[in-house]
């Protein structure tokens, strides 16, 4: 994917290296709670300490253990800001297209903003941790990414490629523009409605096959400048099989068990994709009028 030459987003958020008040600035340690609670007052001082936790009182230091991470050497650094620089590229690419894409239909783009964490997060959907993966929040119209999910897709997914992480980015972009257009709503309504979890989890199918297909649009629209080529499209065809539902249920215990399944098939999320990417038209990812999700 060629990408360098391209413009750099102003919605990057970059809070890679913070801590975040939902990680603190240590817990109380077991050895020293067991301590305190032998004491005459421990159990006031313990309620004292538990108020400086949350202030951000590191007492980890009053053991000698540390929540520090080993500082990252100059490569794995470099490497980082590269994926980080990639990014903005990629929702800057994001921001061109859904903004004539909106024009087109007498409406104004609201951009999101990406952030980009390491490990954990404060958001207005909750506390954002990498084992979520990339997700959009629409309480604060911002998408959150640890970079390490890119080590991730390539070395336990079985994806992976820049234009592979370009379709992670634009698919929760694609949440964004659901937002935007009310089908976010729209869909949980619906669900609150449904006689079954399963019937839930079918809309929320609906959704994310939605995402993928207008993430194809996105892979259409930067096809189109000549930015990628045939092998950049297989390596996101790849990647959007290997988080298919049921090929991670299988993964992970043996079998896939469909009622459950929010995100589709692997089969599914490869249509999907690809009926975007084909077609370059929001009107063919209409997912919630299909008869069938095949």
């Amino acid at each position: 994917m060629r990408w360098n030459d391209r413009r750099r987003s102003d919605n990057v958020e970059d809070r890679r290296g913070q801590s975040s008040p939902a990680s603190g600035g240590g817990n109380l340690p077991l050895g020293l709670i067991a301590l305190l609670l032998r004491t005459k007052y421990g159990f006031v001082i313990i309620i004292v300490l538990v108020i400086a936790s949350f202030m951000g009182f590191d007492f980890n230091s009053l053991t000698g253990e540390t929540n520090q991470a080993p500082q990252r050497n100059e490569q794995q650094s470099a490497l980082y800001n590269e994926a980080a620089d990639f990014s903005s590229v990629v929702l800057a690419s994001t921001e061109d297209f859904w903004q004539t894409i909106f024009a087109q239909a007498g409406k104004q783009y609201s951009y999101p903003k990406l952030v980009l964490y390491t490990n954990s997060t404060t958001t207005q959907c909750g506390t954002g941790t990498k084992i979520m993966g990339p997700f959009y929040c629409p309480a604060d119209r911002k998408i959150y990414l640890d970079l390490s999910f890119y080590n991730e897709m390539k070395h336990s997914l079985g994806g992976g490629g820049e234009f592979a992480q370009g379709y992670v980015i634009s698919h929760e972009v694609g949440h964004h523009v659901q937002h935007l257009l009310g089908i976010t709503n729209q869909m949980r309504e619906k669900q609150q409605m449904a006689r079954s979890k399963a019937e839930a989890n079918r809309l929320s199918v609906k959704l994310e096959l939605q995402a993928d297909c207008f993430a194809g649009m996105w892979g259409h629209f930067i096809a189109g400048e000549g930015r990628i080529d045939e092998s950049d499209l297989l390596t996101a065809i790849k990647t959007a099989q290997a988080i298919g539902d049921d090929k991670l249920q299988k993964q992970q215990q043996g079998y896939a068990v469909p009622d459950s399944f929010t995100h589709g098939t692997a089969e599914q999320r490869k249509t999907w994709f690809m009926r975007g990417y084909n077609s370059g038209s929001i009107k063919s990812c209409d997912t919630f009028a299909s008869s069938s999700l095949n």
